[in-house]
């Protein structure tokens, strides 16, 4: 069974930059699309951003487009997201999780009930 794990998380400065990694155990990325998704207190999971197992495809949300970036090294079974010129409302406990869905696999839509394994997140705190 695929086990994800995720790490980088803490705390930035408005305007600073982040990276997270999510890396997988138990079984081979490349046959997933990986999803980032948070959760800020109090409010409902969002996602961030989706790419397709090859990494051909990636989609992000609006909010974040331009700022983050989604890649992959499935010879790695890693997969990072690099967040920058982050807000106060990119303050959230940041989450990847993996499906084998074929929309999500081949053009990277990827959506919250769809994904089949999660990880347990990492706390993204964006204050001065």
């Amino acid at each position: 069974q695929l086990q994800l794990v995720e790490s980088g998380g803490g705390l930035v400065q408005p305007g600073g930059s982040l990276g997270l990694s999510c890396v997988a155990s138990g079984g081979t990325l490349y046959q997933y699309a990986i999803a980032w998704f948070r959760q800020a207190p109090g409010k409902e999971r969002e996602g961030v951003g989706c790419i397709s197992s090859s990494g051909a495809s990636i989609n992000y949300r609006a909010s974040v487009e331009g700022r983050f970036t989604i890649s992959r090294d499935n010879a790695k079974n890693t997969v990072t997201l690099q967040m920058n010129s982050v807000n106060p409302e990119d303050s959230a406990v940041y989450y990847c999780a993996a499906s084998s869905d074929p929309a999500s696999t081949d053009k990277a839509i990827c959506w919250g009930s769809g994904m089949n394994y999660w990880g347990k997140g990492t706390l993204v705190t964006v204050s001065s």
